[in-house]
């Protein structure tokens, strides 16, 4: 084993230098420990430690194993294996058990195993006795679940194990740790990789999932616009990040998440302001996240591009918290092949989230499988209970492309397939819909179109309301801090907040919430988003949403004039503020420029329900899930892990 140790040090405010944590490899995995002692252990001796496996640092492994007079160690470290990316049998030199059964428990059989395993120190904590020679007992000033940790030799503290992953695609801002004391800190530790950070994560056996903690042990980063207490928050901004320093409280939403078990380890990167930044062109402040799909060079989208990108590249994260205003959610998931969403607006709170529109802004949830998503849809929207006797019974699909035309023959195959599989599992038969066309059989020939209506309706929105909410007050707080300067703005949300006040400001924000609730009210009654009392959603809408298209990176394009303005089948769920989850299908080829070799990109659908009928959605990808009609997804350039 190689211990190289980094020790970081900070000033106190007596002028003391105090341990802000240490770097070390075992077997050359990389670990991070923090200078925050979750235990102590009483009753030790230094001099029993193994101190060659250390070689002269006072940090040694340690794992601890909680016994049953029915345990067989060597199942138990078979599934610690299974299950945790942190354990490794080095952390076996030393082992401590415990007992919480109150059965007698025989200790020379555990001993047996254990010393077969590697292990030169075994520690007896409370519950049980150390009947068997070269046993130690001890006591601990906490008791600790199973896993792997590491202890003082010298002082007999321990610390939680967090293995260090590189972030090589740049999707976090920041990696986090616990403070052990319900709060978050920033993660100090260095890297060597270029323009990268390295994130702890915590060992998974820490975790045992409860009915009140259903998501326990599941590791999540966080889109860079949530603030969460004892971290900065930049929302894409160098300005803002610097400006308002440390929040002193966590987003509502994610504090839930964390309530629930959810392991926070991250922020990731955003858009500025979650807007729409191309990569090349209009990422200033920070680097745009890599998709890491097909020849790692094409747009992870926007503005969840971090949550997004981490969820396809890394399979040490689970879930990765993003908003969906426009499609920010939908459109990262789609073109990185995963599962992501967002729900119906006013599912969660977005207290202490950085706003777009306060109108349309929503949080969704990245994961690799269908199951996953469906889990902790369901656990965190807490008011979409709805008891149905049936899912949807029509299927209709919307938007272009479903006639094949300008797809690879791969991604219409795919197409079709899931129509059909579809159509069997609900027990009904598709219609192709023309949404413009019903507008216009269900008004009067005075009414303005569908695209008429609503062309300036999402610019408009986002527009005021981000100049509002947020430029306005971040104009005059660093104008006061900065002698009258004004902040560096990206080229996207700079031209957007413009163009908004140049036309009409809140004048014509006025007529786009009425145009919005129009368009609202009739998808609701004579369009395709009809409630049921039996099914919650009359119907199922189906959208193409990636089919394998190209969009490089190292595009250049003009400087951004306005928001985006138009009507597109994206829009639907923005403006009726239904449920809509991408989910992905497969993959279709294409010819790299980068690579010049056959590369893949994803080919994904969004479903759309009703308003409120979240949880019934999630039943049914949770169902198409288990038929193997959705498929879970890698990490990689491949949504399988095949081989190129």
């Amino acid at each position: 084993m190689y211990l190289g140790t980094l020790l970081s040090l900070a000033v106190a405010a007596v002028g003391a230098a105090v341990p802000n944590g240490q770097t070390l490899s075992l077997n050359g995995i990389p670990y991070y420990l923090s200078g925050i002692a979750v235990s102590t252990l009483q009753g030790h001796n230094s001099s029993l430690f193994d101190q060659s496996l250390t070689e002269g640092i006072d940090i040694v492994p340690l794992t601890v194993i909680p016994v049953t007079p029915t345990t067989q160690i060597s199942s138990l470290l078979s599934d610690f294996t299974e299950r945790d990316d942190v354990f490794q049998a080095e952390f076996l030199r030393t082992v401590l058990l415990t007992s919480t059964s109150g059965s007698k428990v025989s200790i020379s059989d555990h001993a047996s195993t254990l010393k077969s395993e590697g292990t030169k120190l075994l520690l007896t904590g409370s519950g049980l006795s150390a009947s068997s020679q070269g046993v130690v007992p001890v006591s601990s000033s906490q008791d600790l679940p199973a896993g792997p940790y590491f202890v003082s030799a010298s002082t007999g503290k321990v610390f939680r194990a967090y293995r260090l992953y590189p972030d090589d695609n740049v999707a976090f801002i920041q990696a986090a740790i616990s403070d052990e004391d319900g709060g978050f800190l920033p993660m100090p530790a260095v890297t060597e990789n270029a323009m990268t950070k390295d994130v702890a994560v915590p060992s998974r056996l820490y975790y045992t999932p409860t009915a009140k903690q259903p998501l326990a042990g599941l590791r999540l980063g966080v889109k860079d616009i949530f603030h969460v207490e004892g971290l900065k928050t930049s929302g894409g901004s160098r300005s803002y990040y610097y400006l308002y320093g440390t929040q002193n409280a966590t987003a509502p939403s994610i504090h839930r998440l964390i309530d629930l078990g959810a392991v926070f380890v991250g922020k990731t990167g955003t858009v500025q302001f979650a807007n729409g930044d191309r990569p090349t062109a209009d990422w200033v402040d920070f680097h745009c996240p890599f998709n890491p799909r097909g020849d790692g060079y094409q747009s992870p989208s926007g503005s969840s591009s971090g949550s997004g990108a981490a969820i396809a590249s890394y399979s040490w994260l689970d879930i990765a918290v993003g908003s969906d205003t426009g499609g920010s959610m939908r459109s990262p998931a789609s073109v990185q092949g995963v599962y992501g969403n967002r729900p119906s607006t006013g599912a969660i709170s977005l207290e202490h989230v950085l706003p777009l529109s306060p109108e349309l802004d929503t949080a969704g949830i990245f994961a690799r499988t269908a199951a996953l998503w469906s889990r902790v849809t369901q656990a965190w929207y807490p008011h979409f209970r709805h008891n149905y006797t049936s899912l949807p019974r029509h299927v209709y699909l919307g938007g272009d492309g479903w006639d094949g035309q300008d797809l690879t023959p791969e991604a219409h195959g795919l197409l079709n397939t899931f129509v059909q599989d579809v159509d069997k599992f609900l027990k009904t038969n598709h219609t192709v819909v023309d949404i413009s066309k019903r507008w216009n059989q269900t008004h009067s020939a005075s009414t303005p179109s569908l695209e008429n209506l609503l062309d300036l309706t999402y610019a408009t929105i986002t527009s005021v309301d981000q100049y509002n909410h947020l430029a306005t007050p971040l104009f005059a707080d660093y104008a006061a801090a900065h002698r009258g300067r004004q902040p560096f703005i990206n080229p996207g949300p700079l031209s957007r907040w413009t163009w908004g006040q140049s036309n009409g400001g809140n004048a014509s924000y006025e007529v786009a919430l009425r145009n919005m609730t129009q368009f609202r009210d009739w998808w609701e009654t004579d369009g395709y988003g009809r409630s049921d009392e039996g099914s919650c959603s009359e119907g199922l809408f189906v959208s193409i949403y990636s089919a394998g298209e190209t969009d490089y990176r190292n595009r250049y394009y003009e400087p951004p004039e306005a928001p985006p303005l138009g009507f597109s089948v994206g829009r639907i769920a923005v403006f009726t503020g239904s449920p809509e989850v991408v989910v992905p299908l497969g993959e279709s080829p294409y010819n790299s420029t980068i690579s010049l070799k056959t590369e893949y990109l994803p080919v994904s659908v969004a479903l759309q329900m009703a308003r409120g009928c979240d949880h019934v959605l999630a039943d049914l990808v949770a169902g198409l899930g288990k038929k193997g009609i959705l498929k879970d997804v890698g990490t990689g350039s491949r949504l399988y892990s095949k081989e190129d």
